[in-house]
């Protein structure tokens, strides 16, 4: 399959894109997320090295968005992705796989070691996609709700 030509941006809170583009990419996988939300959640994160990095096709549309950090772990330097979609309608049209090459060559010019990522249990999809990569299930991500 040839290769999706895409741009890449790095998206700030300020910039106009990050809630024309991003942050309905972003809601397609986290619906609970409001606007007033995913603008907090947003500037937090982003205060935090989050990093929201935008996909523009030649028409000008974005297809997918990926949400990652570096940081130093025990483990060694690792990249790790927050999020990361494709428009419903671009699915299986080689932007993830874009998105993928993007982050790979971000982590080898950060100097990780790895790229981890969390994905849903229910998410099969996502999951036969990252299993492509040749990514493995190396733990379990635990969680508990503080109320």
């Amino acid at each position: 399959m040839a290769g999706v030509e895409l741009e890449f941006a790095d998206i700030a809170p300020g910039d106009a894109r990050l809630e024309r583009d991003v942050a309905p990419l972003i809601r397609t996988l986290r619906p609970a997320l409001g606007a007033a939300g995913f603008t907090a959640f947003a500037s937090e994160a982003h205060g935090q090295g989050l990093v929201f990095t935008a996909a523009y096709d030649a028409a000008g549309h974005c297809p997918g968005v990926v949400t990652h950090r570096v940081l130093a772990t025990s483990r060694g330097r690792v990249l790790c992705v927050d999020d990361l979609v494709t428009a419903p309608d671009r699915r299986s049209g080689g932007v993830g796989r874009r998105l993928m090459d993007e982050m790979t060559d971000r982590a080898r010019q950060a100097g990780c070691v790895r790229i981890e990522l969390d994905s849903g249990t229910g998410n099969h999809r996502a999951h036969r996609f990252y299993h492509l990569w040749r990514m493995s299930i190396s733990a379990l991500h635990f969680t508990r709700d503080i109320v």
